[in-house]
């Protein structure tokens, strides 16, 4: 692997550990009930020193089916102590504050992930959102045996026809969420848009917008891509994806499966496309390694913002190619295209 991204995981996995070595008392309150686990640059192993920290709790439950109540395992005073603990935390490590003052740092419950998946509620409860990031690109924090049982029971979930179809199936429930969650990433960068007439957009405004773009279109895209791109290299060389596969698929971060595909395939016509993909994105890594000002800064520079945005439309084109090369010959990938 490339240096920028070695120096990355190093990096993370130090700064992590040193904010779990401070969480005992989060440990304690967790115990065998919820889980907490990092998203972001830390899930993906490739934060610096300039990244914000995303987290999730997830606590088990009991349901009791004749009163329709679900119960958390994690008491309500206790959900407020553990929050608690997750700010002082990462305030004494100098992380920058929870985004929106906290609003994201919610409890689901594990039956509520599973629950919701494919419903109309999935998306306004924030559990679309929590349960493919606990697939994509999750790190436990807290509660590792806890965030290890709840991923198991996602995946039975995702792959419940599997008995039935064990020697041909195809994840296509997955990966078309995943999907969905890309696309929704794209349509909230567009809802989330300021719309302002020509004449009172700053500089500053359009910078900002094309920065927020530049991180959407590389490590948005790889965390999508790079599940999808696993799936089907999986149901090409097996002609059926096993649940056992989803899980190695969720222990990679997302630069780890393009090294996954990338050492399966040393030896073909695909390798040049995916060490220039990763390459790529090493200069992607490079680029945003700096405060908010400095890339506000860089971005209002018009020569270097174009360039910028040639590589990330460079970033794109070679994500489809090694999709397309790999894919399109299989079902899964005709499932995923119609």
């Amino acid at each position: 692997m490339g240096k920028v991204i070695d120096g990355r995981r190093q990096f993370s996995d130090e700064r992590f550990q040193l904010l779990r070595n401070s969480l005992d008392k989060a440990e304690e309150i967790c115990g065998d009930k919820a889980c907490v686990y990092a998203t972001g640059s830390f899930g993906r192993r490739e934060a610096s020193k300039y990244s914000d920290i995303d987290l999730f709790i997830v606590s088990l439950s009991d349901y009791d089916e004749g009163k329709r109540i679900e119960r958390s395992h994690l008491s309500k005073l206790n959900e407020i102590l553990l929050k608690a603990e997750l700010i002082r935390a990462s305030r004494e490590m100098q992380f920058p504050e929870f985004s929106k003052d906290g609003q994201f740092l919610e409890l689901h419950t594990a039956r509520k992930l599973i629950q919701s998946t494919g419903n109309q509620y999935d998306d306004a409860e924030n559990t679309f959102t929590a349960r493919l990031l606990l697939m994509l690109e999750s790190k436990p924090l807290v509660g590792k045996e806890v965030h290890a049982q709840v991923i198991d029971e996602v995946i039975e979930r995702y792959w419940r026809e599997f008995p039935d179809y064990y020697d041909c199936f195809m994840p296509a429930y997955l990966a078309n969420d995943i999907l969905r969650y890309w696309r929704t990433l794209c349509l909230n960068y567009e809802a989330n848009t300021p719309v302002l007439p020509p004449s009172e957009r700053t500089s500053r405004d359009r910078a900002k917008r094309k920065i927020k773009n530049y991180k959407l279109k590389h490590s948005r895209m790889l965390t999508c891509y790079s599940a999808v791109l696993y799936l089907l290299f999986v149901y090409d060389r097996n002609k059926t994806v096993r649940p056992e596969d989803a899980q190695i698929m969720v222990s990679l971060t997302p630069t780890q499966r393009i090294e996954f595909v990338e050492n399966a395939l040393v030896d073909s016509a695909y390798a040049s496309f995916i060490k220039e993909f990763l390459e790529k994105y090493e200069r992607f890594l490079e680029v945003t390694c700096a405060s908010e000002e400095d890339l506000i800064v860089l971005f209002t520079l018009d020569a270097e913002a174009r360039k910028l945005i040639d590589e990330q439309s460079d970033f794109g084109d070679l994500a489809y190619k090694i999709l397309y090369s790999i894919g399109h010959e299989n079902c899964l990938y005709r499932r995923l295209v119609i």
